[in-house]
This record gives structure tokens, sequence and C-alpha cells, in this order.
């Protein structure tokens, strides 16, 4: 039986790329972004059992409805991120609440609904970030939020038993929309890093399928990063 994969966020970027990796699996695979006709595009352009899904986590009221087509879920990947400079002294209180509900009551909102709709054996995978232990200026709201996807796997491993939940914490992925082009500040991420390079989305889009297929990866926040954090 083909595995049924949900990826929020699979629209562009690294989310794509594991939508991307699982229908060359011969899975069927649903991606959601906020748009639902931009989702059905992406899909139709990845060439195999895809579909669109309009899924928007800041309204986490929606959720329900915009997942009421999906059945068995094999494997959830939890991939939408926001990008927020935010910083305490010149706080956006609406992009920080925005921010806040699309990664922790989104994230668990989706999870909740699709609950009694996972396999026996099915996965998890929520998307982080480094910004959790190495903040940088306008990091606020990024680095309390990926700091909380590191322990709401926990919870969530617990509570869903014996399903597998784990997250994945790039860093900067050099070959990324956010990224791609700023080779200033990509060569001097390459000259701290151990291994020479920047990550890239392959490498990424590999390890999650690690800790996706993996039987005994359960609770696990996984650093990406080539040992950057060493440095």
């Amino acid at each position: 039986m083909s595995s049924n994969v949900v990826v929020i966020g699979g629209t562009s970027g690294i989310g794509r790329a594991i939508a991307e990796a699982y229908v060359s699996r011969g899975a069927r695979v649903a991606l959601s972004g906020r748009d639902e006709a931009r989702a059905s595009a992406v899909a139709s352009e990845l060439k195999g059992d895809a579909r669109g899904l309009g899924v928007d986590l800041a309204g986490p009221h929606t959720i329900g409805e915009s997942l009421s087509g999906v059945e068995r879920v094999d494997r959830l990947v939890l991939a939408a991120i926001q990008r927020d400079d935010n910083s305490v002294s010149d706080y956006n209180v609406d992009g920080a609440i925005r921010l806040s509900t699309l990664k922790l009551v989104g994230y668990t909102e989706v999870v909740h609904q699709l609950v009694g709709r996972f396999a026996d054996d099915a996965s998890l995978l929520l998307f982080g970030g480094l910004a959790k232990d190495r903040p940088y200026p306008g990091s606020t709201t990024v680095t309390t939020v990926n700091g909380a996807v590191s322990t709401l796997i926990r919870t969530l491993a617990i509570e869903l038993a014996p399903l597998r939940v784990n997250a994945i914490h790039p860093g900067i992925v050099g070959d990324t929309p956010t990224w791609s082009g700023k080779e200033e500040v990509l060569e001097r991420v390459r000259a701290r890093t151990p291994t020479g390079r920047n990550v890239q989305t392959s490498d990424v889009v590999d390890a999650s399928l690690f800790l996706l297929e993996n039987p005994s990866m359960n609770g696990v926040n996984l650093d990406i990063d080539g040992g950057w954090m060493l440095l």
C-alpha cells in the first residue's frame, strides 16, 4: 500500500523538496499553502500523485475544515515557516501573535485534527530552527517559537505513543529562497563551519526522511548545520 504523506508548508523551499522526494518514492502526497490555487499548481508540477490544500496555520479555527478531505496519514511534515524581524525595543505585537499562532497553535491544531486518521506506524516531523540556540537581533519571536517546538515534540510523542514525533532544526540553508544570492552572509557562515560548506536543501531533505522513516527515532531534536554551532 502506498503511503499517504501530508506536508504542511509544501509549496516552496524545503517543504516542497520533501513533498517531491515522497512523490518520487510513489507516495500519495497532499501539500499545503495558504492559497489553495497555488498549492494545487505546485502539486501539478510534481508530476505524481500529489494534490494541493489551502491551510492557513495563522487561522487555527479554519484548519479542521481545510483538512476535512485528508484520510489516512502515514507521514506528517509541519514545515510551514514565516520570518519575523521583531525586537523587544521595537515590538510588533501583530507579527508576534501571527508567528506564535502559526508555529505553536497552528502546528498543534493540525495534529489535533488528524488524530484518528494516523496510521498505526505513522510519524510526524516538526520544523524549528537554530535560532533557538543562536539568537540574533530581531529574532525575539523566532527564537522563542523554535525553542518551544523543541519541547512540543516531547509532549506529542508521549500523548500520541506509539506514533513517533521528531523535530529538525536547520541552520542557514544556502540554496533556499531566503538565502540564495546572499553570498556575503553565506561566505561568513561557510568560513566558520567545520565542513567548509553551507547546508543545502538536499541535506535537510535527507535528514528529514531519516527522522520520518527510521522506526527508532522518536522525541529527537536534530540540528543540521554542518557543525556551525561548534564554533
